[in-house]
């Protein structure tokens, strides 16, 4: 398990910055009161075998002991490199997308069980959504009882959703929780 390089982190910030927006320091200052210190250190960025992890940085300090061929995972995994080199968030993301996004969707519960086989979100599903969401922004998708189900990219604007007849996709699917389930060897 190694620190990201500079492209990496740029690719992993960016992709970040798309679903957070100025709440991504949040996520980097973020206090971690995990461990034996009595003073809380930091989150941080590590990567091993192509998947980025957020863990702290004490853990990260314990974990030195362990030989990294023995070393499954670390902390929480939110995404992976693809073979081509470019940067993927994973559902495991979620909680902290959840906390700090800037876009968020609400769907009617008649349309939670569409998103979660892994369909897009549609006009006549959308319950509420925030104001000021452009086409390609980061959107992180909600129940009406405020329970993050997945995140995806918004297809059309805040705007244009109003105007958009009930068929019309409002957010691209890009994970929901029921990968869980779906591909839990692939996790």
């Amino acid at each position: 398990m190694r620190p990201l390089d500079e492209d990496e982190t740029k690719a992993v910030f960016e992709k970040l910055f798309k679903f957070t927006g100025n709440n991504l320091k949040n996520i980097v200052e973020n206090p971690s009161y995990e461990g034996p210190d009595s003073n809380p250190s930091r989150y941080c960025f590590r990567i091993n075998k192509n998947k980025v992890y957020y863990v702290s940085e004490s853990l990260v300090k314990r974990a030195t002991n362990v030989a990294r061929n023995n070393l499954v995972s670390l902390g929480t995994c939110i995404g992976k490199y693809t073979h081509g080199g470019s940067f993927h968030l994973t559902v495991q993301s979620l909680s902290l997308l959840a906390a700090n996004a800037k876009h968020k969707v609400w769907l009617k519960p008649t349309s939670e069980m569409a998103f979660l086989y892994g369909n897009h979100v549609l006009k006549g599903g959308l319950g509420r959504i925030t104001e000021n969401i452009a086409p390609g922004d980061g959107v992180v998708v909600f129940s009406m009882s405020d329970v993050p189900l997945g995140f995806g990219i918004s297809a059309k604007s805040t705007q244009d959703c109003r105007k958009l007849d009930p068929n019309g996709i409002v957010v691209l699917h890009q994970a929901d929780i029921g990968e869980y389930l779906r591909m839990e060897d692939e996790l």
